[in-house]
């Protein structure tokens, strides 16, 4: 029993592990390691609490210890990178592969074998406070970045063999109005078609044995104690063969909050029946009262044998049994820190960053500009910088007024509660600024980096307004600031993190995805100013304003880019570097269009295409803001000489595509060229047109590259009426572009024969190789 618990430590109340876990502890919550000031503090801490496990255990066995991987390990010396959204907007999975060799590196040097990451959701719904975890809206996208940041934490076999834990299974982000952990309707297609996709492709692909599954329902089935999916999709369809750890309070919740079992016991009976292994973050309902369940035989068995063995296969697999803990002082940091973390760092921030508009002034000729206004909420703070699940989103919890992530009590000490003007955010404290300068000191502000680099030039800041409400007194200053500069920079965006002083994360919900109220009345009283105006817009869901699309000459898309962040910001908007990134989610005009997203099904969104009295909502048109796969460089690029080497397909042999791109522009630069396919007809309906691969392709000047696809039929199956997965005969149109809506080149071939898919083994996504030149080849591959 006591394999099937979790504990989490908090530094100075150590009794409770004695107490509450007399038989030992299956797996240990590393979250309170960001507590410390030094990595040693934390493998010092990993050393004793695993030392304690095995002492109370009869057969002294090991504790698996988990830390949250997301954006990197929290702690104050790691590395941070941008969130999911900006990594998913780079289209990189060589870059996935090296985060996540990175923070399996350093986790196993501190003992940790388990890491919460990737996020495989499918998000659709930019009002959802936790969009900004995932890697976008489709599920190719997010299979390619996910296999590999999974196989950088698998291959990290030089200490302890980490492994990660993608969450969360299954369909959470397509919660009903953008609410976090309530209850999903999803037709059984969609489920596994969508949404189970990157799970399978990671199980396949990348030899997952971690999954988390999601707090909500699907179809009437809370996913923690559903054996539905988690044995019959799960295992028994989808092959996964690995450890199933509960959602923090998870278990715990099918008993309070969705009622569905009439006390603890029988929650944690429910979750181990339905096949999972590990109750977290702490032992609520597979205590005592479980145990004697068991134990008198009036439930077998067998079920907690299954739950055990999983665990400890999984120790096994890990080498806790031969090496239990973090590496000794003398070699870990040495194992912890490698040369260039900080390069990769601005690399992924870089590469994350999607223009979206730019009228010709950027890049920014430094000399012609002799005063320059910084103004907004973000330009100034480096805690701006970092989103959701980062060592600085996590330490503010000593400053709010309420945690907001589940299975963690944090709260102010001084009862100072005040909200944002018109809002329920809580108003920030200046101890936080302070206290993430202490803890990062090598980071610099957006102004600070500014400043650094235009420094011929006078730069002076105000704040202007806040990131919530309607505060409006700092306007006359900002304003008067902008009227005498050359050029204005601004920030924009809300605040992507943790708890009640943030406007967007876990469990913190919008129904507004526009720019603040205060932000918008700033733009709209700017407008009257006719100095050149560049907008950088921080936050976990795109940019979407109707003023910063009028008055801005330039938009970067910047997220929440992290260590490096306003290093990055600077490099692209001087031309150190050029933007490459393109949106990995559709943008709507407002949140009256959620869930918008590019593949939807034939005869819907803006293809619906009735003979109605208009093809468009009355005050907006059908068609998003921005699209799927759109980004502005400050180059250009051709296609041509599409060639497909079979226009007939007679089986499952790999279809090659292929094509020239040239970049025709005046600065060097990467295109990431997106492969789509669009099913003519079939027998069930299907989305209008779906991402097949992509690939990045370094371009410079006046160079051109042959890029070769190699797509695989099965990779186009689905769900055919009778429920097996098929590939029907019939037209398939292969389109290659530059975005959804910017298709250069395309051609169609057909299926002559339905052919069976294997939903274990198809492929999941293109590969992709790039040629030298157009006649020489490489070894390029996504």
């Amino acid at each position: 029993m006591g394999q099937i618990t979790g504990f989490m430590p908090v530094p100075g109340e150590m009794g409770q592990l004695e107490m509450e876990h007399p038989h030992g502890v299956g797996a240990v919550s590393c979250l309170w390691m960001m507590g410390f000031d030094s990595i040693e503090e934390a493998a010092d801490f990993q050393r004793n609490i695993q030392k304690q496990v095995m002492e109370l255990s009869e057969h002294h066995i090991p504790a698996v210890f988990h830390l949250e991987g997301l954006s990197g390990v929290l702690l104050r010396e790691a590395p941070n990178f941008p969130s999911g959204i900006g990594r998913g907007a780079a289209w990189d999975p060589g870059l996935e592969y090296e985060i996540g060799s990175l923070i399996g590196r350093e986790a196993a040097a501190l003992g940790v074998t388990q890491v919460f990451a990737p996020v495989l959701d499918v998000t659709r719904d930019a009002r959802f406070g936790r969009h900004g975890e995932s890697y976008g809206e489709d599920p190719v996208l997010v299979s390619a970045l996910g296999c590999a940041y999974a196989k950088g934490i698998h291959d990290n076999r030089t200490y302890l063999k980490p492994e990660s834990v993608a969450k969360h299974f299954l369909g959470y982000h397509a919660s009903p109005n953008g609410i976090h952990a309530t209850s999903v309707n999803i037709t059984e297609r969609e489920l596994r078609e969508i949404y189970a996709k990157p799970f399978q492709a990671a199980i396949s692909k990348a030899d997952l044995r971690g999954i988390m599954p999601a707090y909500s329902a699907v179809n009437g089935e809370p996913i923690t104690g559903s054996k539905s999916y988690l044995t019959d999709l799960l295992r028994t369809e989808m092959g996964f063969d690995g450890l199933t750890v509960s959602d923090y309070t998870a278990v715990w919740e099918m008993y309070d909050r969705q009622k569905v079992a009439a006390s603890l016991k029988e929650a944690g009976l429910r979750a181990l029946k339905a096949g999972m292994d590990i109750e977290l973050p702490n032992c609520r309902c597979c205590g005592e009262e479980l145990k004697e369940m068991f134990a008198s035989g009036k439930e077998k068995i067998e079920v907690l044998d299954r739950a055990v063995m999983d665990i400890l296969e999984a120790k096994f697999r890990m080498g806790l049994f031969e090496n239990p803990f973090a590496a000794e002082t003398g070699s870990l940091r040495k194992m912890f820190h490698k040369e260039g973390e900080g390069e990769l760092s601005l690399l992924a921030a870089q590469e994350s960053m999607v223009l979206l508009k730019n009228d010709g002034i950027l890049p920014l000729k430094k000399e012609k500009y002799r005063k320059i206004a910084v103004i907004g909420y973000h330009a100034d703070k480096i805690h701006a910088l970092f989103g959701g699940y980062t060592y600085l989103s996590f330490a503010e919890g000593l400053f709010i007024a309420k945690n907001t992530m589940a299975g963690v009590d944090t709260g102010v000490t001084d009862g100072n509660t005040e909200t944002y003007p018109d809002s329920i955010v809580q108003k920030e404290k200046p101890e936080i600024e302070a206290q993430a300068r202490k803890a990062k000191p090598q980071i610099k502000s957006l102004l600070e980096v500014i400043k650094d680099n235009f420094n011929e030039a006078e730069v002076a800041y105000e704040p202007g307004y806040d990131f919530i409400g309607t505060d409006t007194s700092c306007f006359a200053q900002a304003l008067k600031l902008a009227a005498e500069a050359d050029l204005i920079i601004l920030t924009l965006g809300g605040k992507y993190g943790t708890g009640s002083m943030s406007s967007m994360g876990e469990g913190i919900d919008n129904t507004n995805i526009n720019l603040p109220e205060c932000q918008e009345l700033f733009l709209k009283e700017l407008s009257s100013i006719n100095t050149p105006k560049v907008a950088i817009h921080f936050d976990g869901r795109p940019i979407s304003s109707d003023s910063a699309q009028d008055i801005m000459n330039a938009i970067l898309e910047a997220w929440t880019p992290a260590d490096r962040g306003a290093e990055a910001v600077v490099n692209i908007l001087t031309g150190k570097y050029n933007p490459c990134g393109k949106l990995p989610v559709t943008v709507a005009y407002n949140a009256g269009q959620e869930p918008i997203y590019y593949n939807h099904p034939n005869g819907s969104s803006w293809h619906q295409n009735t003979k109605s009295a208009f093809k468009r909502y009355v005050d907006l048109p059908h068609e998003p803001r921005y699209c799927f796969g759109y980004g502005l460089s400050y180059t250009e690029y051709s296609y041509c000489c599409m060639e497909i080497d079979r226009k007939e397909i007679k089986g499952n042999q790999p279809i090659h595509i292929s094509a020239v791109i040239k970049n025709i522009g005046s600065w060097d630069g990467v295109e990431i060229v997106q492969l789509y396919v669009q099913d003519r007809s079939a027998s069930v309906l299907r989305p209008n047109m779906e991402l097949a691969g992509f690939v990045r392709v370094p371009l410079k000047i006046g160079e051109s590259r042959k890029i070769i696809f190699s797509l695989w039929p099965d990779q186009l199956g689905y769900i055919c009426p009778d429920k097996n997965w098929i590939l029907e005969a019939g037209e398939v149109e292969i389109l290659l572009g530059s975005s959804s809506e910017d298709i250069r080149l395309h051609e169609s071939v057909r299926v002559m024969l339905d052919i069976p898919v294997e939903e274990k083994s198809r492929k999941f996504y293109a590969s992709a190789e790039i040629l030298k030149t157009p006649e020489g080849r490489s070894t390029d591959e996504m």
